[in-house]
């Protein structure tokens, strides 16, 4: 393999240039790097014929038409005279159709791309090799200056590097096919069909209209730039069928002998193929207008999510499919390849050699990719889950699909089609003017007056588990701040129950008495803003220094014995707790109901029994930290005996008109811990114990987790819970604005938002939040003191005349 600093002889700059792979990807980084330094001998191997092509229509944004254009005019243009474009997204659902406008897409047939990409590149002097296999990759890599390997989603080339790339590939449950239809849809369209077999589901658009193929009268035409003129077209649309696994084989879609992974070469089981075919047309008949449906190499596959720790190796560079891949619902897969493409060219253009321009490229990539990975998983789960979304009331079923992805929001839809987003907040119950986040809930005897809550947040700042001063501002400040509900951190009750030293207890008197100051004046100063009490035990991970001095490390001085469900150390050089007997399992109980009554006493409105996070609750949930064989381990069944116990026995002296809820950790993040069908039992059964609400997190569990971070990430887990047990929940997890809390509450998929940073970074984030949405009601209540500043303060002059002339000198 060449060095990668060592390519070419222009400044490091590559000369000789293998793109392995024909897709739109491939071709246009091949176009870029051509039309960038025309001394470039480029060559592409494609192994399929020119029209070969998977699929029918691409779907591309705005934004990567705008690249396009700066990029290659040329390109942009011929591809201009052939975009179809509509703004409507359908959404058919048990006959009904919900119709939201304002979105903007635009597409072409794939064959046409390509065609457009080949005639660019054969233009511009690129070899193009068809029905070729590229050499193997080492030959390519020692022959060439670099190497763009857009083979894919099956890559050889990553393959052949795998130990460098190492690729982690996911396989999902849907089974789809691409086909197409002779006619073009009026608007993106998405039905359902409920069959005997289960959920179904089509996902169309159009990508050409008909046309007579008469040269444009433009002075920017396509000949007018240097590529032929577009022949006439006849009106398509791309038709995605999806179904569960379990579906597609109970409707008898697979041939016998086809092979589990759903891979086949072209015309083999041809006729199941063709059955199963017809038969989708005949369920979507109403869609389709009675039209069939037409193959072009398709087949039935489950789509795979490409992850790679590393994109490039010397002077091979992944780019497309072969580098990630997100799944089609949100039409990213060729925007993905051609955004690689320009960026790969740009950053050898700016670079001083290849190993920069290599790292420079994936600096910039990845972060795009991941985002673009994370809205693609988040849309593909939802329609995994399809079936569990199919009650909702018809409008909120169309704005949980619209917004599945989190890319699409409230905000973004009220914008884009005000007529829709209202008449979902009308179905949803919200008076005129309101935006969701501001109306109210009701738990047991607590009325809610809005949907959003201080999420329990460890200040580390206690004496002998006092609160001081300290947690009166800090809750006070936020109770005025105008959320629903504020909570406190972790309550612990007991002396060896606290995480660390600074943490509050509810196991004194005279921290009870410290609590009811806290309470009294929250309810005082900021009436209708209701606080709830956090009570749990650190189990394993106890006994450790503050935050700021080493999370999670053990204390060096007063340190401890911790206890938990079974003798396994948090994480290496943590101290190994003692199994709890059955005696030890009493006694802890009857702190958690002596601090019950204490909360009582101290004028609390909630009480949140802490199941999550790894603490000793959660110790007796998770597979991976409870190795009991006695009753209270093994089966999900005797892992939930001890904190049931506790959830009951505390419930009995809790007020009956208050509410309890149950945090609790929906994934440890680690294979062999608590499942999805796990977390759904979990909180079924805090539900049928008494629970009003389940707070679903994440994570923390055990040391070695791998969280996949995002925008709302944990929203989905909440989400499948709210829906599987019809339970109120609470979600968390990076949700930064009040645009996000709209989309959950309306969506459905939460009946509260609890947000932690964001309140420390504003106190008043409630408050701004209803100025910035112009909202005056109910739902919030500015504090008299603060009512002079519920407008935002003007930032400067706007009013400034704007220049007329510009005059030369």
């Amino acid at each position: 393999m060449r060095s990668a600093g060592a390519a070419g002889d222009r400044g490091g700059r590559p000369l000789r240039v293998a793109v392995v792979g024909g897709g739109p990807g491939g071709l246009y980084a091949a176009a870029l790097l051509k039309r960038l330094d025309p001394a470039r001998r480029i060559t592409v191997w494609e192994r399929n014929a020119p029209d070969d092509t998977f699929g029918f229509g691409v779907v591309l944004s705005d934004e990567t038409l705008g690249g396009i254009e700066h990029a290659d005019p040329v390109v942009y243009e011929a591809l201009r005279a052939e975009f179809v474009r509509w703004d409507d997204i359908d959404v058919v659902h048990r006959g009904v159709r919900h119709t939201s406008g304002g979105h903007g897409f635009a597409a072409l047939g794939r064959r046409r791309l390509l065609e457009i990409l080949h005639e660019r590149c054969r233009s511009l002097g690129v070899e193009l090799r068809f029905r070729s296999e590229a050499p193997r990759p080492a030959s390519l890599a020692e022959t060439y200056d670099l190497v763009v390997a857009a083979d894919g989603v099956h890559s050889a080339t990553r393959e052949a590097y795998a130990h460098v790339f190492r690729p982690h590939v996911a396989t999902h449950r849907c089974r789809y096919i691409w086909l197409a239809a002779d006619f073009a849809f009026d608007a993106f369209r998405f039905e359902i069909a409920e069959t005997e077999y289960g959920v179904m589901q089509l996902h169309g658009y159009p990508y050409a209209r008909p046309s007579t193929g008469a040269p444009p009268t433009s002075s920017s035409s396509s000949s007018s730039v240097g590529l032929s003129e577009p022949p006439p077209r006849s009106a398509a649309s791309t038709v995605i069928i999806e179904m569960r696994e379990e579906v597609w084989r109970a409707a008898g879609f697979a041939a016998p002998e086809e092979p589990a992974s759903g891979e086949r070469e072209p015309g083999v089981w041809s006729g199941a193929l063709r059955e199963s075919v017809e038969r989708c047309a005949k369920i979507f008949e109403d869609a389709l207008g009675g039209r069939p449906l037409r193959t072009h190499r398709s087949a039935w596959t489950t789509f795979r999510t490409v992850v790679n720790e590393r994109w490039s190796h010397g002077n091979v560079v992944l780019l497309g499919d072969a580098a990630h891949t997100a799944h089609f619902s949100i039409g990213s897969g060729t925007k993905l390849a051609v955004e690689d493409a320009l960026a790969l060219a740009a950053c050898l253009e700016e670079q001083p050699s290849l190993e920069a321009a290599a790292a420079a490229y994936e600096a910039e990539r990845r972060p795009v990719v991941a985002s673009t990975q994370r809205a693609a998983r988040a849309s593909l789960e939802w329609f995994e889950d399809l079936e569990t979304y199919l009650d909702r009331p018809p409008r909120q079923f169309a704005f949980d699909l619209l917004t599945r992805s989190r890319r699409v929001t409230h905000d973004n839809l009220r914008l884009r089609d005000p007529h829709f987003t209202e008449a979902v907040e009308r179905e949803f119950g919200c008076p005129p003017g309101t935006p969701p986040m501001f109306t109210p809930l009701r738990l047991r005897g607590l009325t809610l007056r809005n949907r959003v809550v201080v999420s329990p947040m460890d200040m580390y700042s206690a004496t002998d588990g006092v609160p001081g001063d300290f947690h009166l501002v800090h809750l006070g400040a936020r109770a005025l701040g105008g959320a629903g509900l504020v909570m406190t951190e972790m309550v612990c009750v007991s002396a060896h129950g606290r995480i660390t030293p600074g943490c509050t207890g509810l196991y004194t008197a005279e921290q009870t008495t410290a609590w009811e100051r806290i309470t009294g004046f929250v309810h005082e100063r900021a009436p209708g803003t209701a606080i709830g009490v956090q009570l749990g035990h650190s189990g394993r991970k106890g006994s450790t220094r503050l935050m700021w001095e080493g999370m999670d490390e053990p204390l060096t001085e007063g340190a401890w014995p911790l206890v938990a469900a079974s003798p396994i150390p948090y994480k290496p050089g943590s101290p190994t707790p003692r199994e709890l007997t059955r005696s030890q399992l009493a006694e802890i109980r009857e702190q958690f109901t002596a601090a019950a009554e204490r909360a009582a006493r101290a004028g609390f409105d909630l009480l949140e029994l802490h199941c999550a996070h790894g603490y000793l609750l959660s110790g007796f949930l998770s597979p991976l930290t409870n190795r009991r064989t006695d009753a209270y381990g093994g089966p999900l069944s005797n892992r939930l005996r001890f904190p049931l116990e506790v959830f009951d026995a505390v419930r009995e002296v809790w007020p009956r008109e208050r509410p309890m809820t149950v945090r609790v950790s929906a994934t440890d993040w680690a294979d062999g811990g608590t499942s999805a069908e796990d977390a759904v039992g979990i909180a079924r059964a805090f539900a049928a114990h008494g629970a009003d609400a389940i707070d679903v997190s994440t994570g923390q569990v055990v040391a070695g987790e791998r969280p996949e971070f995002g925008r709302s990430y944990q929203a989905p887990f909440a989400d499948r819970i709210r829906q599987a047990t019809g339970t109120p929940v609470i979600t968390v997890g990076a949700i930064s604005s009040w645009d996000d809390v709209n989309s959950l509450i309306l969506a459905g998929r939460a009946d509260l938002c609890a947000l932690g940073r964001p309140h420390l970074y504003d106190p008043q984030w409630t408050l701004h939040a209803a100025a910035e949405q112009g909202y005056d009601g109910p739902g919030v209540v500015w504090p008299v003191p603060y009512r002079a500043g519920s407008r935002r303060p003007p930032t400067g002059r706007t009013d400034a005349p704007k220049p007329r002339l510009t005059l030369g000198t």
